[in-house]
């Protein structure tokens, strides 16, 4: 068998999302030394020389066009190896910012960065995975786009593309909006959502009550119905955290009461004299500590020995912080459920949290260095089907656990699968090597071997269902282009 003269733009596309998978780089990287350094070109039967950033730059300008089908196909084979449904669907959202001005892209624009990257315009991307993590479909906004204003636009995307059905929506808070909960309804849709802690207030009540149901040992939820409408609210409160959120307000109160002691101190011993002054200065202790300013009634007051600052703690406000601390709201027109089971339901989320993290660390989505509109999100479909590898990796793994001894505390052994990137660099030190062999009439015989695989190889090829063929079958044959000097 000999390399193909040629290579067909779907393979360059499987080229694109296997280095994705693998060894995120740019195009000009595959071809100098990414590709070189793999046995692709047995695998794909494509010389080198067939693979260079030309090549891959027009794979990504025609390969937008499939996005519909791929995701279609995509769907549907998940459901024929896994089984996998989508009757509920996670949303959530990212951005991903962009090296360089991209002047001659309209949709980088400066927006919310969930990279930390304010300095740096971005692109907003919506993910929409089920249960499991399986990719369903994904968009891309505008950077400035706020994440409320895409709910629409991604229920009218979904029905084009897989009809209308009764589907179950989970979001978290930031795309919650009465305007958007009425279009799920509208539709026939169901949802589960988190809501702003704003609306918390008129279930104080219910805090307070010992009512709760313990789902977890840290964990524990109420189901609260609303009597003039067909919606129910969960109330969770978690133990770790209502810690943390106690330990924050905790040391904002002592840096705020520190300060207003030392203005207080400053006042008595006539250092500050001028109201104006002490007015300014408390105004600023305020903006430097909003998040526990309205727990405190502050007022500079005139005494028999001059202006005096007066502050203390609001104790119903301060007793409504606490009784919140660690719980939040859930919202749903889901009623068959239990507390319990919409709860579970909701923590899948982590799921498309999962996505995000794969997609922005092993996948290495960001930042984007493309500079035209076109390019830029062909490189997210190219992510996208990394992530669509990644995930399958992830649940053939978990279906089939390769073993990874971990110590517990008791000292056994914690049989955990192991992870996609670990099996990635497991199987990537299996090389292939060629055997060249002199003739005595001035020609050479190559031979292709592969390594022999370590025992715990041997044990994730075996889990995988991956047999490593004994040699591979290229130049077997006498070369005469390469005689011996």
């Amino acid at each position: 068998m000999t390399t193909r003269p040629t290579c067909h733009g779907h393979e360059v596309a499987a080229l694109l999302a296997i280095n994705r998978l693998c060894a995120p780089g740019s195009e000009l990287a595959i071809e100098q030394r990414w590709y070189p350094s793999t046995a692709l070109d047995d695998l794909l039967q494509i010389e080198e020389g067939k693979i260079n950033d030309t090549r891959l730059y027009r794979c990504l300008d025609r390969i937008l066009p499939h996005k519909t089908k791929l995701e279609r196909h995509l769907k549907n084979r998940y459901g024929e190896l896994f089984g996998a449904e989508f009757d509920v669907l996670l949303y959530d959202l990212t951005s991903t910012y962009v090296e360089g001005a991209a002047e001659n892209n309209p949709m980088v624009r400066r927006g919310y960065s969930r990279d930390h990257r304010p300095d740096c315009e971005q692109l907003v991307i919506a993910l929409i995975v089920n249960n499991e993590g399986f990719p369903f479909s994904y968009e891309t906004f505008n950077g400035n786009r706020t994440d409320v204003s895409t709910m629409e636009t991604i229920l009218r995307m979904v029905e084009r593309k897989y009809g209308k059905a009764r589907r179950i929506w989970v979001f978290d808070r930031g795309i919650v909006s009465e305007e958007n909960l009425a279009a799920i309804r509208k539709r026939n849709g169901q949802y589960l959502t988190g809501t702003p802690r704003s609306q918390m207030k008129q279930f104080e009540a219910e805090l307070l009550k010992d009512d709760w149901t313990h789902v977890r040992p840290e964990v524990e939820v109420k189901k609260v119905a609303i009597p003039q409408g067909e919606e129910t609210y969960i109330l969770c409160r978690t133990s770790g955290r209502k810690e943390k959120e106690k330990a924050i307000r905790n040391r904002f109160s002592n840096r705020m009461e520190t300060a207003l002691k030392g203005l207080e101190k400053a006042i008595v011993k006539g250092r500050l004299k001028d109201r104006n002054k002490m007015e300014r200065r408390l105004g600023r202790i305020q903006a430097r500590h909003p998040q526990v300013n309205d727990l405190y009634d502050l007022a500079l007051k005139d005494t028999a020995e001059g202006v005096r600052l007066l502050w203390q703690i609001k104790e119903d406000r301060k007793n409504w912080r606490e009784s919140r601390e660690g719980a939040y709201l859930l919202r749903t027109n889901l009623q068959a459920e239990t507390a319990e089971e919409l709860w579970s339901k909701y923590m899948q989320l982590t799921e498309a949290e999962a996505s995000f993290r794969a997609l922005k660390s092993e996948l290495s989505i960001r930042p984007l260095f493309h500079q035209l509109e076109p390019r830029v999100k062909a490189h997210v479909m190219v992510a996208f089907l990394g992530y669509a590898l990644w995930v399958t990796l992830k649940h053939l793994l978990k279906r089939r656990p390769a073993i990874v001894p971990k110590p517990s505390a008791s000292g056994a052994e914690n049989v955990q699968p192991m992870t996609p990137m670990r099996a990635i660099a497991l199987l990537s030190t299996l090389q292939s090597a060629d055997i060249v062999l002199p003739t005595t009439d001035d020609r050479e015989i190559r031979l292709r071997r592969i390594t022999e695989p370590t025992a715990e190889q041997k044990l994730l090829l075996r889990q995988l269902g991956i047999s490593l063929p004994e040699h591979l079958q290229f130049h077997r044959e006498c070369s005469a282009d390469s005689a011996i000097a």
